[in-house]
């Protein structure tokens, strides 16, 4: 088994193209175990005797250990060997899917829950920082492309999958299937990963957060944080738009939400020759095209075509977006990527909750135009910063 060094240039290693698709897999099962409630969260609740809003926890605690984890991971795992690392990840995931599946009581499907966190917060925060060391430099964001790719799938297919699987073999089945997945992911890792030795300078070096006296650090993660609370202020909000104000049929709801998905998926495949050919101008792009989306949706929200078509076109933007940051960080912090991607995690997770907390209250207090008008505010205020980030790049580049 090849070891590769952090340090090592990614030009003089063969790309492991079969360990990017196992990652991949693994991404796919981590989403799916993450979102997997949201579609059995009825069934769940009334075998736990709990409420639903209870139930619905088990989704907060996820997140909130997601960002523990990816806060802290980096210097706690030291040298850890990062194959290791990213094994005992896999192993966490396939515990957390049978621990739910047989958790008898309530304070056991929230352990589950909490493994599956710091999994997921584990993963994403050695994403990038992986990439880096499986692929040549010019090959990064067609990796995390394919990433986010499986977290695409994921998406599209966790909710209707979930439901299906609960309506048929009960919630805890449901949740028991994920568990073979994750294990063909671990001994498809065990034989693909080369061996990754860890960074003893980086468990030196301080907090995570020791990052942000870099100014482009500062200003991307902004910018970052930025467009992803516009992205939820909006999209947490786009089923009761849709029912209210577009009213579109039950069925209807379904196949614009799939297509939603469907097209996100479509973005990832293309977004990484596009960032290889213009990286900070498609960086910018993509904010602003979701803000006048945003816009055109406030003018056009009663038909229902240019909607369908308006947020079909948003899903394609907004889940290629990630890989771009994604590849943001790869190329920014090459040497600490993994502190990077912790914090990348933590204000993704952050942004997402802000988002969605400060679009429900204009949602309620002042209606979906008002939503929707933040939502492009944010995204514009994300274009802003982005500008500012790519001239950043220039005046250090020269």
């Amino acid at each position: 088994m090849s070891t590769l060094n952090p340090t090592t240039s990614q030009n003089e290693e063969r790309a492991h193209w079969g360990g990017i698709f196992a990652m991949t897999l693994c991404v796919f099962v981590l989403i799916a175990s993450e979102f997997m409630p949201v579609s059995l969260l009825t069934p769940l609740a009334r075998d736990l005797g709990i409420t639903e809003g209870l139930a619905g926890q088990g989704i907060a605690i996820s997140g909130a250990l997601a960002v523990l984890t990816s806060l802290f991971l980096s210097r706690l795992a030291g040298n850890m060997n990062r194959k290791h690392l990213l094994l005992g990840m896999t192993i966490l995931m396939a515990l957390s899917g049978m621990i739910i599946a047989f958790a008898p009581n309530y304070l056991v499907y929230m352990t589950g829950r909490a493994l599956i966190g710091i999994a997921i917060g584990g993963f994403w925060s050695m994403s990038a920082a992986t990439a880096i060391r499986l692929v040549p430099q010019h090959q990064v964001s067609r990796a995390l492309a394919i990433f986010n790719g499986g977290n695409a799938l994921a998406t599209v297919v966790a909710a209707p999958l979930g439901s299906y699987l609960g309506a048929t073999i009960g919630w805890r089945g449901a949740f028991l299937c994920l568990v073979p997945v994750a294990i063909v992911a671990f001994i498809w890792q065990c034989f693909s990963l080369p061996g990754m030795k860890g960074n003893q300078y980086d468990a030196s070096r301080g907090s995570v957060f020791r990052l942000f006296r870099q100014r482009a650090v500062s200003v991307g993660l902004l910018a970052c944080g930025l467009f992803f609370m516009g992205q939820f202020a909006l999209f947490t909000y786009v089923r009761p738009f849709l029912e209210t104000v577009t009213q579109v049929s039950p069925s209807g709801l379904s196949l614009i939400l799939l297509t939603i998905g469907v097209a996100g998926f479509v973005g990832t495949l293309l977004v990484a020759m596009v960032l290889n050919a213009a990286f900070y101008q498609t960086l910018i792009a993509i904010p602003l095209l979701m803000a006048v989306i945003a816009g055109v949706l406030i003018l056009t929200g009663h038909s229902l075509w240019i909607v369908a078509l308006l947020l079909s076109f948003w899903g394609m933007l907004a889940t290629a977006a990630p890989t771009g940051w994604w590849t943001w960080i790869a190329r920014t912090l090459p040497q600490d990527a993994e502190a990077g991607g912790g914090l990348m995690v933590a204000v993704i997770q952050l942004a997402i909750a802000l988002g969605s907390t400060a679009g429900g209250m204009v949602f309620d207090h002042s209606g979906w135009q008002s939503t929707f008008a933040l939502s492009g505010i944010l995204l514009l205020g994300a274009v802003v910063l982005t500008l500012l980030l790519s001239r950043l790049h220039k005046s250090l580049a020269g």
